[in-house]
């Protein structure tokens, strides 16, 4: 079934922003982009969502690598004792020093679950080479390895504690996108309740309250 996902402002990155914009979704492509009247004109059966805030393509999770093998991501049944943020350094190695394959492969399938829930469809690789667990982890995720960089783009410095937020290092939406939105492409996508672009930077709350990964609905915050 199509759908429109529809958003105050929809930045397609490498393109002019949309005001008042939505986004045709048909299986895993994009249909149709541009101002909302427009395409639900185009497609007036479609089933319609509409979003707060901002919607974006997919992000991109540069250090997916130091966040699926070198954290730990807790169980919720584990939060009293090891709370919900990734652990990191010294608390995953002595973690890891008595790890199970069971254990480990939960870590990394929430890890997959929560980055979604930060906008992220794609990883940056090359991942899982030698680690065929958590090659297959991924590819059950549905999430896209991507391997190269995007043309142009400067070497990203990784330092300090890995971030599940693909904002967390630093890059703006041009450089944190998957790439582009395009009519045809991959309708990878992520909303969120924020009023603008720059809400998006710095350290302040942007939540992600949606996330669409090759049509699909994987992640929904409201």
């Amino acid at each position: 079934m199509l759908t429109i996902h529809a958003a105050p402002l929809v930045l397609p990155v490498g393109a002019a922003a949309v005001v008042d914009g939505a986004v045709a979704v048909d299986g895993e492509r994009i249909a149709a982009l541009g101002p909302y009247e427009d395409v639900v004109a185009a497609h007036p059966t479609a089933r319609v969502r509409r979003w707060p805030g901002l919607l974006t393509p997919g992000l991109r999770q540069d250090r997916a690598a130091e966040l699926l093998t070198r954290c730990y991501h807790p169980d919720p049944r584990e939060a009293d004792e090891l709370g919900e943020l990734p652990l990191w350094g010294e608390e995953f190695e002595q973690l890891a020093a008595t790890m199970d394959t069971t254990r480990r492969a939960g870590s990394v399938r929430r890890g997959l679950q929560r980055m979604l829930r930060h906008g992220t469809t794609h990883l940056a690789g090359p991942l899982g080479a030698d680690d065929p667990a958590l090659r297959t982890a991924v590819a059950r995720s549905g999430l896209v390895v991507q391997v190269a960089a995007l043309p142009g783009e400067p070497p990203l410095v990784r330092e300090g504690v890995p971030d599940l937020d693909p904002f967390a290092a630093g890059g703006d939406l041009a450089r944190t996108a998957h790439g582009p939105l395009t009519v045809g492409g991959r309708a990878d996508l992520a909303v969120f309740d924020v009023p603008e672009e720059a809400a998006l930077y710095g350290g302040g709350p942007r939540p992600c309250v949606a996330t669409v990964l090759a049509g699909r609905l994987v992640h929904r915050a409201r």
